[in-house]
């Protein structure tokens, strides 16, 4: 079993902790889909503003520039669920052009003790996104998404895009 260090809980703002609790409850909502790095990427932006694409309320601010924020996530998504696979709260598994993610059944019942007003407004930002995969499915989402911030794709660099 990996240890947790201390340092990974560092700051709370933007941290590998805050991602990866992020990750966790959207993972947890999309339960038993799986999702790539690139999309665990689109889906922490997604989840932090969902106001921008028709959803509730957004987690964080509207700041002018924040689809910039997509070019910078992918290294703090890996780090936090890397951090979430250390709790047994992520499940990797390898695939031929690199990894996708689901929530372990240790997710369930993680989600449900976050009760702070963040951690709720978080569950019901998720709660969104999860019934919007459901009803356009997977490449039915990312096309909405797409149409309404941009093409984010070569951004990641992921082939795995079109799944």
């Amino acid at each position: 079993m990996d240890s947790v260090i201390t340092e990974d809980f560092g700051h709370l703002y933007n941290s590998k902790l805050e991602a990866g609790i992020r990750a966790v409850v959207v993972l947890e909502e999309l339960r038993p889909e799986a999702a790539d790095l690139a999309e665990m990427v689109l889906l922490d932006y997604v989840v932090v503003h969902t106001a921008d694409l028709g959803g509730p309320p957004s987690l964080h601010a509207e700041l002018p520039g924040r689809k910039g924020e997509l070019l910078v996530r992918r290294r703090l998504i890996e780090a936090s669920l890397e951090l979430m696979r250390r709790c047994h709260l992520v499940e990797q598994t390898s695939l031929d052009d690199g990894f996708c993610y689901r929530a372990s059944d240790d997710a369930a019942p993680y989600v449900e003790l976050l009760e702070t007003s963040y951690s709720n407004r978080l569950k019901d930002c998720a709660r969104w996104i999860g019934k919007e995969v459901r009803e356009r499915g997977k490449s039915g989402f990312k096309a909405y998404v797409r149409e309404r911030i941009g093409d984010w794709s070569e951004a990641f660099g992921s082939p795995s895009e079109g799944r």
